[in-house]
C-alpha cells in the first residue's frame, strides 16, 4: 500500500496537469502501455492504490482489461475464469453510469465486486465510463485503501480524467480509420492532419475563441466547406447564438454574435439522441432554412456539442456546391465535434477559473489601495489618514493581550475599535462582553461587574454570573470607565493585576483571564488630579491608548459614511436612493458634528423617512458649520439640477432608456418623453472610443 501523499494543487493547476498528461496519452496505442503511463502521471494530482482500464473493443483483440498496482508498479494479471462481459467494468461501459464504493443510494448491488474489494482491501473505489463521440469504449477505475476518497468533487475530476482518456483512445481509433481510408481517398493525409491539429489544439489551447477559431478554419479547410460554425446554447436551452463563425465568402446574411432562433423541442430531441443530423436546407419552415438558401448552402450537417452530459450547443458545417457530405465525412466531423465539444468544457470551466482568479487579482489590489474599511474592519468605515493611523494601531495591539484605553468623543466609533480589536486577536473565537459603565446605577454595577450571590441584597433572589466570569477567556469592553464610583476602583485594579475577584456577598476568590479593553469620553488625567479617579487604576487601564478621532477632524470620510448609512438604512426603511446632490454632500463635510458618526446616523435616517423620490432629501436646516452660520447651500438653476438629475439616472442604468429599470421608467417618463428631455438638455451618449452618439 502506498503511503505517498498526493500533493495539495489547485483546482485550476490540476486541469493544466491534465492537460499536459493528455499530451503524453495522445500518442500510446497499446491499452498496456496507456494504462501504465497513465497511472504514474496521475499519481502526481490524483489519489489510488489501483486503476484500471477496461477497453469494450480493441481492433483485432476484442475486449481488454489491464490492472495496474502501484505499490508494484507493474500490471496485475486479471483472473481469467472473469468473463469480461460480465465485470462491473463492462456493466459501467454499457449502461454509461458510475459505480463507486461506498454505493450511494440507487446503485444496484455487484456482489462479486463487494467480495473482491473486501478481499483485497479497497475501501474507495470508482469506475468511470469512457465516451468516446457519445459512445461507449470502455470504463476506467480506481481503488484506494483509504475510505471515502472519491466525494463529488473527486468524481467531477475524474470524470474529466476519463473524458481526456476516452479522447486518446479516441484519437487512436480514428487514427487507424483515418489510416485505412488514406488507401481508399485521396484526401485521407489532410483528414488525418485535421484530427491531428484539432487533437492538439484541444489538448494544448485553454482559450475559447482562439481554439475554437482555429478548429472551424481547419475542418472548413480540409473538409471543402464553404462554412463552419459553432453555436452555443443558454442554460435553459431556449436561446443560441452564433458564438464562431469561419466563412471567408458569406454574403452577410448571418454574422457572428447573432441569435440563432431554436425550438425547444427539435434542441431537446437532437441532444437526447447526441447524434448528428442534416441540416433541411430544402424544406420549408425548417429553423434557418432562410438563411441557409439566402447564403447559397445547399447541404449541411449540425453535431450536438455534449460534455459529461452538459449539453453545449452545436457544431454545423455547410456547402454551397451539390456534394453531399459522405459517411467518412461525416464519421470524421462527429470525432472532431467530439473533441470540440471537450474542449469547450474545458474552456469553458479554465475561462471561469481564471475568471475568478482576475476577480481576486482585481479585489487584492483594491484592498491595498483602500484604507481597512468596513470590508476589512467589519463596520468601519473611512479612509481620512485619521482614521488609518487608528486602524494601524489596532493591528498593532490586537494580538497580545495588553489592556486598551481608548479616547474618543460620545458617537465616534469606539465600541466599533474595541470589536475590531477582539476580532482580530486569539482571542476572537471567544465572547466579547459589553458594559456601559454610565447606564447602569452604581449600586448595581459591583454586580454587574463580578457577579452576585443569592441574598447579597434584596432582590438577589439567585446566584447571577458578572461580566469578568462570563468573559473569561474573551474579551470585556468597558464604556465610560470614568464613570465607575471611586470606592469599586480598587476591585477593578485588582482584576487587571491579579485577574482574581469575589461575587458580591461571597468570600470565594475567583479568577478569570479576560482582556480589558476600556474606553471614555472624558480626561481622566485631568479626573486623577481633582481625586476622582484613582491613579494606580489610570496607569493600569492607559497601558495602550487610542485617540479614535472626533469627525470633525476626517471631513474626507463623511461622504464614505453617508453612502454607507443610505444603503445600510435604505434596507430597514425599503427607500431606493439612486443620487446625493453633489452640494448636499459638500453642506455635511462643512457641518461640526458635535455628535459624530451617531449623529451623521440619525440625520440620514431621518433624511430617508422625508425622501420620496431617487434623490436624498437631507433636513440641512438647523445644521451649523464650523464659523457658526448655517451650511451654504451653492445656487443652480432648475435645468442645471435637472440635467444632473437625469444624467445620474442615465449613468446608474449603463444608458438603457427602456424596460422595466431603464431610465425612462425610474423617472417616470414615456420613453419618447426622454428622449425628447434628453435633446432639449444636450445629454449625449458617451461611445467606447471617446465619440459620441445621440441617446
Amino acid at each position: 500500500m502506498s503511503d505517498d501523499p498526493v500533493p495539495t494543487v489547485s483546482r485550476e493547476e490540476r486541469y493544466r496537469a491534465l492537460l499536459g498528461i493528455s499530451n503524453v496519452l495522445g500518442v500510446i496505442r497499446d491499452p498496456a502501455e496507456l494504462v501504465g503511463r497513465l497511472a504514474r502521471e496521475l499519481r502526481q494530482i490524483a489519489t489510488f492504490d489501483f486503476m484500471s482500464l477496461y477497453l469494450g473493443d480493441v481492433p483485432g483483440r476484442g475486449p481488454t482489461w489491464k490492472v495496474w498496482r502501484v505499490d508494484e508498479q507493474a500490471i496485475v494479471a486479471v483472473p481469467e475464469s472473469i468473463p469480461l462481459e460480465e465485470t462491473v467494468e463492462a456493466w459501467v461501459a454499457a449502461n454509461r453510469r458510475v459505480v463507486a464504493w461506498p454505493p450511494p443510494a440507487g446503485q444496484p448491488s455487484f456482489p462479486r465486486l463487494e467480495a473482491v474489494l473486501e478481499r483485497h482491501g479497497i475501501r474507495s473505489y470508482l469506475a468511470v465510463p469512457l465516451l468516446s463521440a457519445g459512445r461507449p469504449v470502455g470504463a476506467l477505475t480506481f481503488g484506494s485503501f483509504r475510505p471515502l476518497e472519491y466525494d463529488e468533487a473527486e468524481t467531477e475530476f475524474l470524470s474529466v480524467v476519463a473524458d481526456q482518456v476516452a479522447l486518446a483512445i479516441g484519437g487512436a481509433a480514428s487514427f487507424e480509420r483515418v489510416r485505412v481510408a488514406h488507401e481508399r481517398l485521396e484526401r485521407s493525409s489532410e483528414r488525418l492532419r485535421l484530427v491531428l491539429e484539432v487533437g492538439s489544439a484541444v489538448l494544448a489551447n485553454l482559450d475559447l475563441e482562439e481554439l475554437l477559431r482555429a478548429i472551424s478554419a481547419n475542418v472548413r479547410r480540409v473538409l471543402r466547406c464553404d462554412v463552419a460554425s459553432v453555436i452555443l446554447l443558454d442554460a435553459e436551452r431556449s436561446r443560441a447564438r452564433l458564438h464562431v463563425l469561419d466563412f471567408p465568402e458569406g454574403r452577410g446574411f448571418v454574422k457572428e454574435g447573432a441569435e440563432i432562433p431554436v425550438r425547444r423541442d427539435a434542441v431537446e430531441e437532437l441532444l437526447r439522441s447526441s447524434r448528428p443530423r442534416e441540416l433541411a436546407v430544402d424544406r420549408e419552415g425548417t429553423p434557418g432554412s432562410d438563411v441557409a438558401r439566402a447564403e447559397g448552402i445547399r447541404h449541411g450537417w449540425t453535431f450536438p456539442l455534449v460534455s459529461r452530459g452538459r449539453a453545449l450547443g452545436f457544431f454545423t458545417v455547410g456547402r454551397r456546391d451539390e456534394t453531399r457530405f459522405d459517411a467518412d465525412e461525416v464519421d470524421l466531423l462527429a470525432q472532431v465535434a467530439g473533441q470540440v465539444a471537450t474542449a469547450l468544457d474545458n474552456a469553458l470551466a479554465y475561462r471561469e477559473i481564471a475568471g475568478l482568479k482576475d476577480q481576486l487579482a482585481r479585489e487584492k489590489l483594491y484592498l491595498e489601495d483602500e484604507i481597512r474599511s468596513e470590508m476589512s474592519f467589519d463596520e468601519i468605515v473611512g479612509r481620512s489618514e485619521a482614521l488609518r493611523r487608528v486602524l494601524r494601531q489596532v493591528e498593532t495591539v490586537a494580538p497580545t493581550d495588553s489592556t486598551v484605553l481608548i479616547h474618543g468623543e460620545t458617537g465616534s466609533g469606539k465600541e466599533l475599535v474595541a470589536r475590531a480589536i477582539h476580532d482580530r486577536s486569539a482571542r476572537a473565537g471567544r465572547t466579547f462582553v459589553k458594559l456601559d459603565c454610565a447606564a447602569i446605577p452604581s449600586g448595581l454595577l459591583e454586580s454587574e461587574l463580578f457577579g452576585h450571590q443569592k441574598g447579597a441584597y434584596t432582590g438577589a433572589i439567585s446566584d447571577r454570573v458578572g461580566r469578568f466570569e462570563l468573559a473569561s477567556g474573551g474579551t470585556v469592553f468597558l464604556d465610560e470607565i470614568g464613570e465607575v464610583p471611586l470606592e469599586l476602583q480598587p476591585k477593578l485594579l485588582r482584576i487587571l493585576q491579579e485577574r482574581e475577584f469575589e461575587r458580591l456577598g461571597s468570600s470565594k476568590t475567583l479568577r478569570t483571564d479576560a482582556r480589558l479593553i476600556a474606553a471614555t469620553n472624558r480626561d481622566l488625567e485631568a479626573m486623577v488630579e481633582e481625586g476622582t479617579f484613582r491613579a494606580d487604576l489610570f496607569y493600569r487601564l492607559n497601558v495602550f491608548p487610542i485617540h479614535v478621532p472626533p469627525l470633525r477632524e476626517r471631513p474626507e470620510d463623511v461622504p464614505l459614511l453617508v453612502r454607507h448609512f443610505v444603503q445600510q438604512l435604505g434596507r430597514k426603511t425599503r427607500k431606493k436612493v439612486e443620487t446625493i446632490p453633489s452640494e448636499t454632500m459638500a453642506a455635511l463635510q462643512r457641518y461640526d458634528w458635535p455628535g459624530n458618526i451617531r449623529e451623521l446616523q440619525n440625520l440620514i435616517e431621518r433624511a430617508l423617512i422625508l425622501t420620496t423620490g431617487p434623490v436624498l432629501q437631507v433636513p440641512l436646516v438647523g445644521l451649523k458649520s464650523r464659523s457658526g452660520a448655517p451650511p451654504a447651500i451653492p445656487t443652480r438653476t432648475l435645468r442645471e439640477a435637472e440635467r444632473e438629475h437625469v444624467l445620474a439616472v442615465l449613468e446608474s442604468t449603463g444608458w438603457v432608456l427602456g424596460g422595466a429599470n431603464g431610465a425612462a421608467a425610474r423617472l417616470g417618463l414615456n420613453r419618447s418623453t426622454l428622449q425628447f428631455r434628453l435633446k432639449k438638455l444636450g445629454l449625449v451618449r458617451p461611445d467606447r472610443g471617446g465619440a459620441a452618439d445621440r441617446a
